[in-house]
């Protein structure tokens, strides 16, 4: 299989500012999201990944972030087995210095 394709916390900054509407996925917990999170991403738990499977274009690449990339990584792999583009995060949130809500 494929590794998971990444990018950095700083990387997908960039990407924003070109795309505003990225598909964006943080799979973080609640009591992590109400510290702030990137503005266009949507919240899906990873617990919840394998029931949101529906909800994700499988024609959209999807980034996926966490608090530093771990849970995103086990969120891509799983996706990415079910033939969808994904693209994890490395840094996830600690790095992130763009905008937060």
């Amino acid at each position: 299989m494929d590794p998971i394709q990444t990018v950095t916390s700083k990387e997908l900054e960039e990407l924003l500012k070109k795309n505003p509407k990225l598909s964006i996925i943080d799979c973080r917990e609640d009591e992590e999201i109400a510290q702030g999170k990137i503005p266009q991403a949507t919240h899906i738990r990873l617990s919840e990944v394998p029931n949101c499977t529906e909800q994700l274009a499988k024609d959209t690449k999807h980034f996926f972030i966490c608090r530093s990339g771990g849970r995103s990584g086990r969120a891509c792999e799983y996706l990415q087995k079910l033939g969808f583009d994904v693209v994890n995060v490395e840094g996830g949130m600690l790095d992130w210095e763009g905008e937060v809500e």
